[in-house]
């Protein structure tokens, strides 16, 4: 199940600030997370409006944790200039696009 915080990123369609706009809280009485307090400018979405981003929003996380395991293998800045004076650009491409077969991202 996708994270409430994707669905409302998603509904907003566009960048927002997780510690401003918006405060989520899960009163621990078995009926979950809830927006608790709702300050952007645009109208507070209903669960089923954020639920209608299940779908979309799994996509999404999906991609973002097959990103962090593209970033783990690229290694550090000063390893990825090292393997590239070492090894050359084309190499450098090469296993970029090795590690992005390895950790695919779907469609959204």
């Amino acid at each position: 199940m996708a994270n409430l915080t994707t669905k409302i990123k998603l509904y907003a369609n566009r960048e927002i600030n997780v510690r401003t706009d918006f405060i989520l809280q899960d009163n621990s009485d078995g009926k979950g997370v809830f927006i608790a307090e709702w300050n952007l400018d645009i109208p507070k979405p209903t669960m089923a409006q954020l639920d209608a981003f299940e779908a979309q929003a799994n996509i999404v996380e999906s991609n973002q944790a097959q990103v962090q395991k593209r970033i783990k293998e690229y290694g550090s800045i000063a390893e990825q200039i090292e393997f590239i004076t070492e090894n050359g650009l084309d190499a450098w491409q090469s296993k970029v696009q090795a590690i992005k077969n390895k950790y695919p991202k779907e469609n959204n």
